[in-house]
């Protein structure tokens, strides 16, 4: 399956550095919900509706080291070709997770930005 993939310069060392500091990056996990919720509200207004089944199943799921904003699942097996295409069977593509990645970029950007400066201020010995 292909990715669209942010990548954190640093996030390697910013973790290192709350470990060492004796964190449990909770809240480290939680500041990456808070994003991922920005880009799946995103998501749930761009994405194509008949039934809202697919709208139904945008999901956050945030680790320690990251997030992903996931579509589908085994009862709806068309999240993908909706969103990449399948020009075979005539389905273009909606980019509906990407754009709202693209789109909503400025905003989860500053949130994520001024949440890692929260969260360094909070851990003593940084």
């Amino acid at each position: 399956m292909a990715r669209a993939l942010v990548e954190f310069a640093g996030g390697y060392q910013l973790r290192k550095t709350l470990r060492a500091a004796g964190d449990d990056l909770s809240r480290l996990k939680a500041l990456h919900r808070e994003v991922g919720e920005i880009v799946a509200d995103g998501a749930r207004q761009r994405t194509p509706r008949r039934r809202g089944r697919l709208v139904g199943s945008i999901r956050v799921s945030p680790r320690q080291t990251g997030v992903s904003i996931r579509a589908g699942r085994k009862a709806i097996p068309y999240a993908g070709p909706v969103h990449w295409g399948w020009p075979a069977r005539g389905i273009g593509q909606s980019l509906y997770l990407t754009d709202a990645a693209k789109a909503s970029e400025p905003r989860w950007v500053g949130v994520y930005a001024r949440g890692v400066v929260k969260i360094l201020d909070q851990v003593k010995g940084t």
